[in-house]
């Protein structure tokens, strides 16, 4: 069976290639796609060509080709030998997927969606919202502290949600763009500043009485973490979700984290437990089913976030706009014929 994926071949270049569907192994099953997310920050990343993509190496060279979309929903199509858990036509989530028309993924990886009348495009979307939800639980956040949330991309734009739901108060959005700053205030966000005005700092502790308990970073910028750190009350938490790929930037740590008691907590994805939750260290399924949970039940939705939808072939005009583009909507490649 022929399989269709989306690939970045060389810096800047996405292409979408035929390719043979791999054999089930009896712990995979076969899903046929329905939706798949782009997680901006990591696909660029990877479309550039940097080199520290991984968490687990250090390298010196970029390697292609890459394959990304790791959030994603579709059809169980089929299931291998030693599976139980799931049967041909049950709807699921996807952790850990790639861009494309059939996945052949490890059983573990996946998620039931336990209500029919969830869409795929929100079921898309879960996997992704579990890297702020993981962030948020390992900061302790607490009903009633105040929290900012640097960068209004897709993981910034989730935060928010998360953090309103859960009584952030008040709550800061920070970005460049204003059509990002506008968005983040009629998804929750309270106020929404520019990481570039001369006088953000003091703005944030202004309405803040004197600073924030808790941040989430998402840029993985070190200017920004730099300029969060101006903004944190004494013993603050900072969430550093975004992948501070570079080295390339100086903190004074004595003055903005030491002396104010400043905890630095490493939020990547991957640093959660993989069979047991517990408290502020979920699994990546349960984080799945908490953000099914809390679809189902009317606290959130994300799928409003979506601002555009491509079909698979448009993939190398899109992941052009990506590579060039400051602002990036929040896109989704639809699979269905």
């Amino acid at each position: 069976m022929q399989n269709e994926i989306i690939a970045f071949t060389a810096p800047k270049v996405a292409q979408l290639l035929s390719a043979d569907v791999p054999e089930l192994k009896p712990t995979e099953v076969l899903v046929k796609l329905c939706i798949s997310t782009i997680s901006s920050g990591t696909e660029r990343a990877n479309l550039l060509g940097e080199v520290n993509v991984s968490v687990a190496t250090i390298d010196t060279e970029a390697h292609f080709p890459r394959y990304c979309g790791y959030s994603s929903s579709g059809i169980v199509e089929k299931v291998g030998s030693e599976v139980t858990d799931f049967a041909v036509g049950d709807r699921v989530a996807l952790s850990w997927s790639t861009h494309s028309k059939y996945v052949v993924i490890e059983s573990k990886n996946l998620h039931k969606i336990l209500d029919d009348s969830v869409s795929f495009e929100e079921a898309a979307l879960w996997h992704i919202g579990t890297f702020p939800m993981a962030a948020i639980r390992k900061c302790r956040f607490e009903i009633g502290e105040s929290a900012i949330v640097m960068g209004m991309g897709i993981l910034g734009m989730f935060a928010v949600k998360l953090l309103a739901a859960s009584g952030a108060a008040p709550l800061i959005a920070v970005d460049p763009v204003p059509e990002k700053r506008e968005l983040a205030l009629k998804i929750g966000a309270d106020y929404a500043f520019d990481p570039f005005d001369p006088d953000f700092a003091n703005k944030v502790k202004a309405v803040t009485d004197g600073g924030v308990n808790v941040a989430i970073e998402v840029t993985g910028n070190g200017g920004a973490l730099n300029g969060v750190l101006d903004c944190m009350k004494r013993m603050g938490r900072v969430a550093l979700l975004g992948c501070t790929r570079s080295s390339d930037f100086t903190v004074d740590y004595y003055h903005k984290v030491h002396g104010p008691g400043i905890s630095l907590i490493g939020a990547h994805t991957a640093a959660r437990p993989v069979e047991e939750s517990s408290a502020g260290l979920f699994t990546t399924h349960d984080d799945v089913m908490a953000m099914q949970r809390l679809n189902k039940f009317g606290r959130l939705e994300f799928s409003s976030l979506i601002e555009e939808t491509h079909k698979p072939c448009e993939a190398p005009e899109v992941y052009t706009r990506l590579a060039n583009e400051k602002a990036f909507p929040i896109v989704q490649f639809d699979w269905r014929e």
